[in-house]
């Protein structure tokens, strides 16, 4: 009969506490996270001068985009002394699903930035266009590289990817208000094809499995293409083409308005950011478009003015104290 197996009772040894308590480094830890809900606010106030122009209310509208540009420099200052710190952090960023859509919306926040500070220095707003648009590529290309070496579970699609492969659209709206058409339209018609291929994965995954709870509300980046597709085709000219894209955005909204419950069912998270700048993207095309669509435009604007900052305000209050990072997995530099 062979001998019992020895039980080990000693309890489990765990290495003592640190003390004192490991504290990162200032902005060691910054939060990619925290870029959608700014890209959201800048989107906003983008729409807000679109569609207030000429009212009294468009001075008080540029002080506030003053404040916002603000907030997005301290946030590009953060971001910026974590990656000098330890530059390998990007592509521990770049492997979990809220650091790879927050990186992309860093550099689409310095897009919309470039839209906001345009009418006042074009010449720098075309310069920050570009370098963002730059900076996106090498994130694009790094997010290629980092998913190929995960497993097959990681890399499948989901519409963040929109964010990552066509977010490059947003540089294509200030480049077309500085009247260089030319290049605004390849950006379109490249990040169009890409997106159609998103689009089209997205519908087939969305048919064949439900997903989880918390990531449901990243179902909302649908819309931005659709939206910013409109407004680049109306800005180059092309009413035609931002008629259909408005049309195709109407549906996703409608398809997100009438899904709402489902989609936001697990409660607020970090992962509501992403409500942010479709809303806003999508008013702004309405408006951008004009016609019957100006009026439609300025009441959905009404409601992203109502919904967009207390969402901000919800992820961003995170950010102090580490909670934030802690929430979505951030790398410390």
């Amino acid at each position: 009969m062979p001998d019992a197996p020895q039980i080990d009772r000693r309890p489990k040894r765990f290495p003592p506490p640190q003390f004192p308590p490991h504290r990162p480094a200032l902005f060691a830890r910054t939060p990619p996270a925290a870029f959608p809900a700014i890209l959201g606010l800048l989107g906003l106030g983008l729409a807000l001068r679109r569609g207030l122009a000429g009212t009294a209310l468009a001075e008080p509208i540029e002080a506030l985009n003053g404040g916002l540009l603000g907030l997005w420099l301290f946030a590009v200052l953060a971001l910026l002394a974590k990656v000098l710190r330890r530059p390998a952090v990007v592509v521990q960023d770049l492997r979990v699903l809220p650091g790879r859509a927050g990186l992309a919306a860093a550099t689409m926040s310095g897009m919309v930035a470039a839209s906001l500070i345009l009418p006042f220095v074009p010449g720098l707003a075309v310069a920050l266009a570009l370098a963002a648009l730059g900076l996106h590529a090498v994130l694009a290309a790094l997010l290629v590289v980092t998913l190929l070496q995960m497993p097959p579970e990681a890399r499948e699609v989901n519409p963040t990817w929109h964010l990552s492969f066509v977010g490059f659209i947003v540089g294509a709206v200030p480049l077309a208000l500085a009247g260089w058409t030319g290049t605004a339209l390849a950006i379109l018609w490249a990040t169009l094809a890409v997106a159609v291929v998103i689009w089209g994965l997205s519908l087939a995954q969305l048919i064949r499995r439900i997903p989880p709870a918390p990531l449901r509300p990243l179902l909302a980046i649908h819309l931005s293409p659709a939206a910013l597709f409109a407004t680049v085709a109306m800005l180059t000219g092309r009413p035609g083409l931002a008629l259909g894209f408005l049309a195709l955005g109407g549906a996703i909204l409608l398809a997100l308005v009438l899904c709402g419950r489902w989609i936001i069912v697990a409660g607020f998270s970090p992962m509501w950011g992403a409500f942010t700048f479709p809303l806003a993207a999508y008013a702004s095309a309405l408006i951008v478009v004009g016609g019957a669509f100006a009026l439609p435009g300025r009441g959905l604007l009404v409601v992203a003015t109502l919904a967009i900052p207390p969402i901000a305000w919800g992820v961003l209050k995170l950010w102090p104290g580490g909670r934030l990072a802690a929430r979505t997995n951030a790398a410390e530099a």
